[in-house]
């Protein structure tokens, strides 16, 4: 039997100041969902050098897009995908390129690098 795995509990919100992991938790390219408390769930990837977060939620259908924890990416990790449908969306904007939701998004949500804390931006 699989080990069903531990969500740590919800992050409370500091707006600005809400710290949502370490830089260095995330590998190069890999994805950390995120909670916090009174916010829908959302996830930020490194890839390419750059750090991007969005609402863990296919614009198709609302499932969250990791099939296991924390992995969001195809495998050739060039590309977001959802668990359900298999909707791929570019990295950094969001954009989905390819399966029932082309043409939608999935919700950006700012972030920032700070003292190698990945911060809320908004």
């Amino acid at each position: 039997m699989a080990d069903i795995p531990v969500l740590p509990p919800p992050l409370d919100d500091r707006g600005r100041r809400t710290v949502l992991c370490a830089l260095d938790d995330i590998a190069e390219p890999g994805g950390r969902a995120v909670r916090i408390k009174g916010r829908k769930e959302m996830f930020v990837v490194r890839w390419q050098g750059g750090v991007y977060a969005y609402v863990n939620s296919c614009p198709q259908t609302g499932v969250a897009l990791d099939w296991q924890p924390d992995q969001f990416f195809t495998r050739d990790r060039d590309l977001l995908q959802c668990s359900m449908h298999h909707a791929r969306f570019r990295v950094a904007d969001g954009h989905c390129v390819a399966g029932p939701c082309a043409g939608k998004g999935l919700t950006a949500v700012r972030v920032r690098v700070e003292d190698g804390r990945v911060m809320l931006d908004e």
